[in-house]
């Protein structure tokens, strides 16, 4: 378990080879964080397994955090990449779910540290070198009040692959009940842009989507997408989920991000009046300088049989 007095605070490389990624714990063993021998790095929070930090090898960092983000286990993590299972929102309607918070406890509840895994690299070259993190979370460790909301026995695993222009998160749900059970998946990332007027993002052109700001009307994306003010849709891509989603900078490539398994793709962005109605959300013209692209299995439920298991993924990369 991560809690152990015991465990080391670095796993480090073994002397006499290549430079290898380093992985270190906090003091407090409440988070874990990774870097590549080029620079890259990654911070993870234990408490939802929140991704709260990636920096690529210059030291710049690629996503967004709330400044008045809680980070001490009290609440949700405004910002990096909170994990949504399993239900996106909330759904009074569906009586599985009805009775837990928005956007489900995976992002609430303090997850187990299972091991790293480095990736083989020839002597004197990166460039293929990677660190894989795993984390765990089943239904034994959830409190009591949360398993009786939602009573499935369950077992996820959440794999967070740092490389050097890339980043993966994928996550692997399986029903360890013996009935089935309904669930929603959604990795909502907060990416981290200069100046959200000057933004585009493209790959969704045809793709039918829910604009919640709009009443949840139905609509069909014509173009490349901008951001001029809030901004909530649930979008359905027509092309195969290994096509990019790209966001573009002043017509530069910043990030690309594709998705494995996953049907789904929310673009959220809180403009003025909601940010400024979040009390950690600062600072409240921080708007300006994120995007939410949230690849995710939400547009329906996935059933999930005992013993099935359901894996999605995304992986975001960047560009210089």
């Amino acid at each position: 378990m991560v809690g152990r007095a015991t465990r080391p605070t670095a796993l480090a490389s073994t002397p006499g080879l290549a430079p290898q990624p380093q992985v270190q714990f906090s003091d407090d063993n409440a988070r874990v964080s990774a870097v590549l021998p080029t620079g890259e790095s990654l911070e993870i929070l234990l408490y939802g397994a929140t991704v709260i930090s990636w920096k690529d090898k210059n030291g710049d960092e690629k996503l967004w955090l709330s400044d008045a983000a809680k980070l001490d286990g009290s609440k949700a993590v405004r910002g990096g990449i909170p994990l949504v299972f399993p239900v996106f929102g909330t759904a009074p309607d569906h009586a599985a779910t009805a009775q837990l918070p928005q956007h489900g406890f995976a992002r609430t509840s303090r997850w187990e540290f299972l091991g790293k895994s480095t990736s083989e690299s020839a002597p004197g070259q990166a460039a293929d070198l990677s660190v894989k993190l795993d984390f765990g979370l089943s239904s034994p460790s959830l409190d009591s009040e949360t398993q009786a909301k939602w009573p499935y026995a369950f077992n996820l695993i959440y794999s967070v692959t740092l490389s050097r222009e890339s980043l993966t998160t994928s996550l692997v749900v399986t029903n360890d009940d013996d009935k089935p059970f309904d669930c929603q998946v959604l990795l909502h990332t907060y990416l981290r842009v200069k100046d959200i007027t000057n933004v585009e993002i493209t790959g969704l052109s045809s793709a039918s989507y829910v604009d919640k700001v709009d009443g949840a009307k139905t609509k069909t994306q014509s173009s490349a997408l901008t951001i001029a003010g809030e901004t909530d849709r649930v979008y359905t891509p027509s092309t195969p989920p290994s096509d990019p989603v790209t966001v573009l900078e002043g017509g530069k490539t910043a990030f690309t991000v594709v998705r494995d398994n996953l049907s789904n793709v929310v673009v959220w962005n809180p403009w003025t009046d909601k940010a400024a109605g979040m009390a950690d959300f600062a600072p409240k013209d921080g708007f300006k300088n994120m995007l939410c692209v949230e690849p995710g299995a939400v547009g329906t439920w996935q059933t999930l049989e005992p013993g099935d298991a359901f894996e999605g993924a995304q992986t975001i990369g960047i560009g210089y």
